[in-house]
Parts: structure tokens; C-alpha cells; sequence
């Protein structure tokens, strides 16, 4: 009988892979049905990793982006999965035992089936109480082994910590090649192993296309028993990102094992949907140089979903460290001698830190750590003298403990600045903190959401829920998608800028323009105080309230709200001259709710009045004084 290999679409980390952000939850659910109607996927990545933080960070609430998702896979019988980082969770740096333990409890009840948990250390400390808590919440827990190439990291290294995580209660384990660095005939050898003592447990293979083993890699895993392949489709496929589905399916296919046929039709408008997203806005974060294979990265081991940041990182530091150099009279790096430069450094220091696996966050600490030994050269600094804290957090073992041993640099370094090392359970260092974000809530009128899922969203991306709350969030976003879009406009001499109405049609479809009446002078309040600002981004007002006032040469007009209503964009700021129809800000129909923070203003202020009234009271009263002709109302002296 034919092995059956099933696939996994990783829609999730395609976008991740490729640049910063990911769909809206209106694009999510125009491609969840084409997806279905391929008929090839058995699984689909629906959300996790860093995707609900970027979803806050452009405005969009990320609980109903994960449902809208989830549902109508789940319905045709997809199973969905997410991405976890173990003691980080969602997020880069670690997270209190009680927001992890929430986490499970959300994610099943919006939908999500199974929870893919790594550790960047594969330290097991950090994997084993997750996939406690997700199968006490309903989820299968798929614990998951970070893939790299060096010394440290052997067959055999894999093979027993495969031991250790299925004795930990794995229903599954993925290989998360992360880099794509992993050798072919090495991951056949460790799916063997798992799969000759554990037949029953499912082994799924994650493996970007950066340095283009792949492939061979696949179809490795898939002859030593590998069960499920995560695959990607055009025009987010290859790249940095992972093989097509196409070419799969149909290496698998010759090979001889049982897989899904394609329908083309749908796979081709699941293209077309995709390229729509990448058009409208998300392409204006991905990096062209993401779309290409290098094997350069064969040496350095860098994973292709931080490829984004990295370039992003590299284009900030180019000027600077080349001025460095010109002070210096030395030789100045092009951009792709830097990106060299940078993967030689990667390769050189990433075994004095540790060898730690280089996936999110550990990555980015020594890519920073390279990036930053580059710039201190540049100014003829020694190395490592500019690491952050957050690095020496990993140095010193407070995310656990690191698979390699540190150069005796490191170590000397570090005693030279008192830190001291830790060997304990990580997860020690890092307390309970649920109580903190549900007083705040309530103290805020904050809804915790369905199944705590707003608590959940707070107490894991505290700074940018709070931004996404006040509306900051949008407005930032906005403004960045609106440079950048009249950035690509450019064209010979000539820009095209985009007009008020042209902005306001494609950031805030729902608005409508307050407008200035006469020319004259905006404010925003009647003051006239320069410390006086324009309103913060989100702030309602009820039917008929005055918004903002017009000072022109006959008077101040006032500008009221035509209906209740909310400011999602300011246009103008306080004390700017306007003409007469200048858009001073956007506003979108809302309907406003008697706030809890309202009753309490206006129970002190009855308050306030009472107890004014009974000083009054117990005041003695002096008697008038008599009136003479010339203290009469009228009276002339």
C-alpha cells in the first residue's frame, strides 16, 4: 500500500517570510474557500507567531482576523495550526506562566486545532509545561524541534530530544528548518529513528527554500516516514520562503507515495487573491530580495522569516557605518558587501554565543550582536561591546539553557560587568501578571472579550494593544502606508502624490471629511493655550458637540458633529491655517456608549456639589448691611 503524504499550507509564515505584515480579516475570508476548493491541504497555518501583533499594529483587532480564518477551514474538515514560541508565546521576549496557560484556552475556542511550540534553545523547560496546558485546553500539542547544521546539533542531538518531548506528552513533532540549513540525508536519518519507535506518532517537516536543500529534503523525510510537509503556493513561494505545492506534490507523486491532486483553477485564482493582497498593501513591506534563493545562507544559518528585518536593519546601519569608515579613510561597504560582510560575521560569532538555533528571538540577538560588531569596528570599538540587554538575557540563561558552550570571551566579559548566570527554570523569573491586566480592564471598561480573548490580547502585547485601543496604532500605520505608497509612485522626474480624498478612500473607506468652513485659523480647543493639541486619535463625539472651532477675521465658527461619531484620522493640527474645504480631520459614525469613566466624572462632580452645598449650610450668615441712598441699585451720588 502507497505512504500517504499530506500538505500543510503555511499561509501564515508565507507573508511573514516575506515581508512585515499579513491579510486583513476581510482578505482572510475571500481566500479560506479558494483554499479549500484546491482540495490538496489536509492542514493550514492560520495565525501565531508574530501575525496577531502585526495585526495590532495596523489597527486590526487579531481575535476576529484568527476566527473569520479558522472557521470555514475547520467546517470543510482543515485542521489549522499555529505557530508558538514556547516560553515567548506570541511574542520576543518571555511571557508569565498564567498568560501561556490563557493562551491555549483562547486559540481553541477561536478555532485553532493545533499548536506547533519551539524553543529556540530547544531547551525542553520551555516546551513540556506547553503542551501540558495545550491538551488540557483541547489542542493537540505538536512539540517541535528547531533544525540547524553545526557541531552541536547532531542526528543524534535530535533523536533523543525527540525522546525527551514525547515522554513530555507530544502527540506530534515537527522539524522546524527554519533556515533550510538542515542537511537532507541527516533529517532522513531523524525521522527514521522517531518514526521505527513511535509509528504512530506524526511527524510533520517545516523547511525554508533560502539555501535550496529543500527539496531533496522533503523527499527524504518523506521516505523515512514523514507524514506531513508544510508547502507554499505562488507568488509567495520559493524564495526565502518554501517550495510550491506544485512541485511537491508531483516529485511525491513520481516517487510513489499517495498525495492529493491539485485543482488548478482554484490554485490559480488562490494566486490571483494573493497577488490582490500583495497590490493593495502588503507589498509595500516585502523586500524584492526576499523573492531570491542564496546560498550564502548555507554558511550563516540565517532563517528566511526574519530576511524582512534584516534587510530593513541593513539599509538603517548602511550610511552610518559607512561614514564610520570615511572618517577613517577605509574602504566603504556597497550594500551587498555589507549583507556579506554581516553573514560572515553571523557565522563567525554564533558559536562563541552558544549555538543557540537561529529562529525568532535568538536570531535576531545574534544577527544584532554581528550587525553591532560591524558598526563598532566601523569605528574601531572591540567586539561586543554594544550588546543589549535582551542579549545578554540569552548569554546568561535567563531563556534558558544554551545548546553549545559560550567562548571564554563571553564569559570574562560578562563577569567584568557583574552580570551573573542562571541555570534555574526560566519560566521562574517571569510571574503571574493576569490580576494586573483584569484591574486595568475594568478600571478602563474594557470588554475581556469572548473567552477572554481581549484579556488574553492585552496581557500578551500590552504596548501595542494599548496603542491599538486608542486608535495610535492605525494612525501610525497609516501614515507609514502612505509614504511608502507615495514613495512607489515615483516615476522619471514626476511623483504622483495622492490627493485628501484619494488617502481618505483607501485608508478610512467608512469616513467622511470635517472640513473647514472659512479660511482662518484651526483649534482644536478655545484655550487658545499653546500646550493645546489636536484630539487624540479615536476620541467620540455625541450628535450636535462641538469638534473644533475655525477662528476667521469675523469671529469663530464652531464645527458640531453631524451624529455621533469618531475621529479615526487628524489631518490638521491645532493652530494651522486652513482655507475654506481643507480636510481637518476624517470621522467614521459610531455608536457611543455611556462610558463608565463618564458616570464616575459626573458622580464627582454631583459629589463635589453636595459637599459645597453643606459647607454653605454650617457657614453663619451675616446680616446685610442697611441700605442708604447711595448703595441703592441706581442711586447717584
Amino acid at each position: 500500500m502507497k505512504k500517504e503524504v499530506k500538505f500543510s499550507l503555511v499561509y501564515r509564515d508565507m507573508w511573514q517570510s516575506s515581508g512585515k505584515y499579513v491579510p486583513r480579516k476581510d482578505q482572510l475570508a475571500k481566500i479560506a474557500p479558494v483554499i479549500i476548493d484546491m482540495g490538496c491541504f489536509d492542514r493550514v497555518e492560520t495565525n501565531g507567531g508574530a501575525s496577531e501583533q502585526v495585526n495590532l499594529l495596523y489597527g486590526e483587532n487579531p481575535n476576529l482576523a484568527v476566527r473569520t480564518f479558522t472557521k470555514p477551514l475547520r467546517e470543510a474538515g482543515i485542521q489549522t495550526h499555529m505557530l508558538d514560541r514556547g516560553l515567548n508565546a506570541l511574542r520576543m521576549n518571555p511571557v508569565p506562566a498564567d498568560v501561556r496557560e490563557l493562551m491555549y484556552k483562547v486559540k481553541h475556542a477561536q478555532g485553532t486545532d493545533i499548536t506547533r511550540i519551539f524553543c529556540g534553545l530547544n531547551d525542553p523547560r520551555n516546551i513540556i509545561p506547553s503542551i501540558k496546558w495545550a491538551k488540557a485546553a483541547g489542542m493537540i500539542a505538536q512539540a517541535t524541534m528547531c533544525i540547524t547544521y553545526s557541531k552541536v546539533h547532531t542526528a543524534e542531538y535530535y533523536i533523543n530530544l525527540a525522546e525527551e518531548l514525547i515522554a513530555g506528552g507530544a502527540q506530534e513533532i515537527c522539524l522546524k528548518d527554519m533556515a533550510g540549513i538542515g542537511r537532507p540525508a541527516m533529517l532522513g536519518t531523524i525521522v527514521a529513528a522517531i518514526k521505527e519507535k513511535h509509528p504512530d506518532i506524526i511527524v510533520q517537516y517545516h523547511g525554508h527554500t533560502g539555501p535550496g536543500f529543500s527539496v531533496a529534503s522533503m523527499l527524504e523525510v518523506a521516505k523515512a516516514g514523514g507524514d506531513v510537509l508544510d508547502v507554499a503556493m505562488e507568488p509567495l513561494s520559493w524564495g526565502k520562503v518554501h517550495p510550491d505545492v506544485i512541485t511537491i506534490q508531483a516529485m511525491l507523486k513520481d516517487a510513489g507515495f499517495l498525495v492529493k491532486d491539485i485543482n488548478m483553477k482554484a490554485y490559480m485564482e488562490a494566486r490571483s487573491l494573493t497577488q490582490s493582497f500583495i497590490d493593495e498593501f502588503l507589498g509595500y513591506w516585502i523586500d524584492p530580495k526576499n523573492a531570491l534563493m542564496s546560498s550564502l545562507l548555507v554558511g550563516c544559518g540565517l532563517p528566511g522569516g526574519m530576511m524582512g528585518s534584516l534587510m530593513a536593519d541593513l539599509k538603517g546601519m548602511h550610511a552610518a557605518i559607512n561614514a564610520n569608515l570615511a572618517k577613517r579613510g577605509e574602504h566603504q561597504y556597497s550594500e551587498d558587501e555589507l549583507l556579506v560582510e554581516l553573514f560572515q560575521e553571523v557565522q563567525r560569532i554564533w558559536p562563541m554565543l552558544g549555538t543557540p538555533c537561529l529562529v525568532t528571538p535568538f536570531s535576531q540577538y545574534v544577527k544584532n550582536a554581528a550587525l553591532m560588531n560591524i558598526y563598532s569596528r566601523s569605528m574601531g570599538e572591540a567586539p561586543f561591546t554594544r550588546m543589549d540587554p535582551a542579549m545578554w538575557g540569552m548569554i546568561l540563561g535567563k531563556s534558558g539553557k544554551l545548546p553549545g558552550t559560550l567562548a571564554p570571551e563571553i564569559i570574562k566579559l560578562a563577569e567584568e560587568k557583574g552580570f551573573e548566570f542562571y541555570t534555574d527554570d526560566p519560566q521562574k523569573l517571569y510571574p503571574n501578571e493576569l490580576p494586573r491586566f483584569i484591574k486595568e480592564m475594568e478600571e478602563n471598561g474594557w470588554d475581556r472579550g469572548q473567552d477572554d480573548e481581549e484579556l488574553f490580547e492585552f496581557a500578551m502585547h500590552e504596548k501595542q494593544y494599548r496603542e491599538f485601543k486608542s486608535g495610535q496604532a492605525k494612525e501610525q500605520f497609516n501614515k507609514d502606508l502612505l509614504e511608502r505608497m507615495d514613495k512607489a509612485a515615483k516615476g522619471g522626474q514626476q511623483i504622483v502624490f495622492l490627493s485628501a480624498a484619494d488617502k481618505r478612500a483607501i485608508l478610512h473607506p467608512n469616513s467622511e471629511p470635517l472640513q473647514a468652513p472659512q479660511a482662518g485659523k484651526l483649534l482644536w480647543e478655545l484655550d487658545f493655550n499653546a500646550e493645546s493639541q489636536a484630539p487624540v486619535f479615536g476620541k467620540a463625539f455625541r450628535q450636535g458637540e462641538t469638534m473644533a472651532y475655525v477662528e476667521t477675521q469675523h469671529g469663530v465658527e464652531a464645527l458640531e458633529a453631524p451624529y455621533d461619531c469618531m475621529i479615526v484620522s487628524v489631518v490638521k493640527d491645532h493652530g494651522a491655517k486652513v482655507a475654506k474645504g481643507d480636510d481637518i480631520a476624517w470621522f467614521e459614525k459610531v455608536e457611543i456608549p455611556i462610558e463608565k469613566k463618564v458616570v464616575e466624572k459626573v458622580t464627582k462632580v454631583v459629589e463635589n456639589i453636595a459637599k459645597k452645598a453643606a459647607e454653605l449650610i454650617q457657614e453663619p450668615v451675616a446680616a446685610p448691611e442697611p441700605k442708604s441712598k447711595w448703595n441703592r441699585p441706581g442711586a447717584k451720588r
